[in-house]
């Protein structure tokens, strides 16, 4: 009987592993699945723009319960940041995103018959935790399924399709606002594709990384079977020595004070925070109310230039899921966020005049913003948040980056209104760009560039008093 601790060779397989044009469909099929939960919280965070616009008239909602309408959500966020890094440990990351489906599905069919503000609320927080868990679940899976050599643009594919949740909210708030139909709908539409990724999920994998961390070293080896075999016997063997060297209990936060880790934690803690503080979230949130401020008329019109908006902020993002692993992390995420400093300034200053093409200029701004956040610290953050943590400690750092992430994200977003009130809406966009110069210093003095680098040689790196090993565990791939 074969010994369940240890990898088994090539000849001990019961099925065949493909070869490279054979997996690579696959690789991509599998990020698609897992990458659905990135949908659904585009989706779910992007639909309230437009929906608050009908979500004030129906409930009579003031501007202090149009910040809670938006940032409910995010309580939930928050408590499933915290939550899902268990969840996944114990429960696997595969049988974690099937329950994200279901709290999505569910989530959203409550939503859509909220009978008062109250009980709206509620269903908002509900869907708040799926979306929390599942954003850093989602691209976890992913990471730990994918070859180094399309790490960066599978992982990316997750924020492409945050994005696409995002923009197609925007078009469906936009179609239901033209018939008439209110917000009900608008949130409503989302079962559908929280059952897609319930369904999906089910006819995966769990990852090789944590079944052989359990040392279920033969069910870690079939589930590579999207990888070549040169890609599958290199993974195999650095997950061997990751564990060899990473090995105990349950992970505990002192963990991440010791063997050099502190550095991996303050990365992805510092992506995580000032991903938020540019103000991307006030965007995405409140893109109407800020073309409103500007002068557009109707709601329809600011709905309409809402999903321009997202239109570019999902074909940047595509942009980025093909050059990520070519041109790296850092130089998408230094430049990305010179253009963000810059259009926050710009943005300012066309507030302040209030010249007769405010709405013109301001969507200009706006679509560099976007452009300039879609194709840096968007993808960016929530790639490294996947791949910059050990195995063992994986799961609970990417949940500690996304509670941080999600905890701006709510003081953002609920302070959006209020602070526009009290300083005005020039200040504010000249605050956030503070952040954001503040932002890039951290990036340029912190953030590794890890393209093409294994899971493992990450690792390394930060132990290695944050020096890369002179030679690579990975095999680098030549893309075709």
């Amino acid at each position: 009987m074969a010994d369940s601790s240890r990898p088994f060779n090539n000849e001990s397989a019961t099925r065949p592993f493909p070869d490279k044009p054979h997996y690579a469909a696959k690789v991509y099929l599998i990020a698609i699945v897992a990458a659905l939960g990135g949908f659904l919280f585009g989706y779910d965070t992007g639909v309230i723009s437009g929906a608050l616009l009908y979500l004030k008239q129906d409930f009579a909602l003031n501007s202090t319960q149009q910040e809670i309408a938006v940032s409910s959500v995010l309580i939930g966020s928050i408590l499933g940041a915290v939550a899902g890094g268990r969840l996944s440990d114990g429960l696997g990351r595969k049988m974690s995103l099937i329950i994200m489906g279901i709290i999505f599905a569910v989530g959203a069919i409550l939503s859509a018959f909220a009978p008062n503000f109250p009980f709206f609320l509620v269903c908002r927080i509900i869907l708040g935790f799926g979306i929390g868990a599942s954003s850093f679940l989602a691209p976890m899976y992913i990471a730990e399924m994918a070859p180094p050599s399309l790490r960066g643009s599978l992982v990316a594919l997750d924020q492409l399709l945050i994005t696409a949740g995002i923009s197609i909210s925007y078009f469906v708030d936009l179609a239901f606002a033209h018939a008439g139909l209110g917000w009900r709908p608008m949130v409503g539409v989302a079962v559908i594709p929280g059952l897609a990724l319930l369904i999906g999920m089910l006819f995966l994998t769990e990852t090789p990384r944590w079944l052989a961390e359990r040392g279920r070293w033969r069910e870690a080896e079939l589930a590579m079977d999207h990888l070549s075999v040169e890609e599958r016997q290199t993974e195999l063997t650095a997950i061997r020595e990751a564990l060899r060297v990473n090995t105990g209990g349950k992970v505990k936060l002192a963990e991440f004070f010791q063997s050099g880790l502190t550095w991996a934690l303050i990365a992805g803690i510092g992506l995580a925070i000032f991903q938020q503080l540019v103000g991307i979230n006030t965007v995405i949130y409140y893109a109407p109310t800020i073309f409103t401020f500007a002068g557009f008329q109707s709601a329809s019109s600011a709905i309409l230039a809402t999903s321009v908006v997202g239109a570019v902020n999902f074909f940047t993002t595509l942009l980025a899921v093909f050059i990520i692993d070519r041109v790296g992390r850092r130089p998408l995420l230094l430049g990305g966020l010179v253009g963000i400093i810059i259009s926050l300034i710009v943005m300012g200053f066309i507030f302040l005049t209030g010249a007769s093409n405010t709405g013109t200029l301001v969507l200009i701004a706006l679509l560099v913003y976007i452009f300039s956040f879609a194709i840096g610290l968007g993808p960016v953050f929530w790639l490294m948040s996947s791949e910059i943590f050990p195995t063992r400690v994986r799961a609970s750092g990417a949940a500690i980056s996304t509670f941080f992430n999600w905890t701006f994200n709510f003081l953002i977003s609920v302070t959006f209104l209020s602070l526009v009130n009290a300083i005005g809406i020039s200040s504010t966009f000249w605050l956030y760009a503070v952040f954001a110069v503040i932002a890039f210093a951290f990036c340029w003095y912190v953030i590794p560039e890890t393209k093409g680098r294994t899971l493992e040689d990450i690792e390394s790196f930060w132990k290695n008093d944050r020096k890369w090993e002179p030679a690579p565990t990975e095999r680098r791939l030549a893309h075709d």
